[in-house]
């Protein structure tokens, strides 16, 4: 054997012991691919959940790169006595190379422990409003609602976010604590009409519609105020009154579940067309219903 590796050496130029950490490296990483393999055919025979496997799968690579850094890592850095020292500089190393990978996993820490939102909730993170479907390690996913569907419904989509972002980006939730949003729904007469009439209609339809919806509120309200200062002096139904170039515009402004929020306005506007077509003396103004917050087409 040493004479095969004095002819590789006068032949290369490689010292034996740089022969024989070669050997061992390749050694090494043959073995650990094998056990590798062993593995996920263990997992995919015993676990027929897809996502599950790709999770799993993750984590095996990540363990079996850090085996193989500190393995192949000993063997050139000989040198390297002290455990401690070579463990420090490979930290320092992988802190650094894979930066975004540790950010995910703090960030699905802070998620877990500190709660901004969990499995269920809806929320808004970097300009995107969704239900939050599944938490991972490394990223969390969205069942992605409003964007060109009007009233936050659901479009379909999937979106993954790493969970680094918690860090960098607002998260406004929906549904925690105070599982109630204001939402407001715009009208306008002409300056003939009678206005006041209108409004009192609205106030009525509001009250009407609302009345469940706000005893509920009052009582989530005072258990929210355990965890956070929140504030408000009244949580029924408003509508507020305003002059505009081509009549007056009545807002109602009243509290819903932000699931419910299209179905809430399409009763709400039914019954106010129903009651405005009995009134001879109110009419919608030249630039018709217009309805408040919604995103563009």
């Amino acid at each position: 054997m040493n004479n095969i590796f004095c002819e590789i050496e006068n032949y290369t130029g490689l010292s034996e012991v740089t022969q024989y950490a070669i050997l061992k490296t390749l050694l090494i990483l043959v073995i650990i691919l094998i056990i590798r393999r062993i593995i996920f055919s263990f997992v995919a025979r015993f676990n027929p959940n897809i996502r599950n496997n790709y999770r799993i799968r993750s984590v095996i690579n990540y363990i079996t790169y850090g085996i193989t850094l500190l393995l192949v890592g000993r063997i050139w850095f000989s040198g390297i006595d002290s455990l401690a020292t070579y463990l420090g500089l490979l930290t320092a190393g992988l802190a650094i190379a894979l930066k975004e990978l540790i950010l995910n996993i703090a960030g699905w820490l802070f998620i877990i422990f500190r709660g901004p939102f969990k499995v269920g909730d809806r929320i808004e993170i970097s300009k995107i409003a969704g239900d939050v479907v599944d938490v991972s390690v490394f990223q969390f996913t969205l069942n992605e609602v409003g964007n060109w569907v009007h009233a936050e419904q659901s479009t379909g989509r999937l979106i993954h976010i790493p969970n680094a972002k918690v860090f960098s980006e607002p998260v406004a939730n929906y549904t925690t604590e105070f599982n109630y949003i204001w939402h407001e729904i715009a009208l306008k007469v002409t300056f003939e009409s009678n206005w006041k009439k209108a409004k009192t209609i609205l106030q009525n339809i509001a009250t009407k519609h609302t009345a469940q919806t706000v005893a509920q509120a009052e009582k989530d309200l005072k258990n929210a105020k355990g965890k956070y200062l929140l504030f408000y002096s009244n949580l029924t139904p408003i509508v507020y009154t305003s002059m505009e170039e081509n009549g007056v515009q009545l807002t109602l402004r009243y509290l819903c579940p932000p699931r419910k929020r299209r179905g809430s306005q399409e009763t709400i506007q039914e019954a106010i067309l129903t009651e405005f077509q009995k009134e001879a003396d109110i009419h919608f103004a030249f630039l018709g219903l217009k309805i408040i917050g919604q995103p563009p087409n």
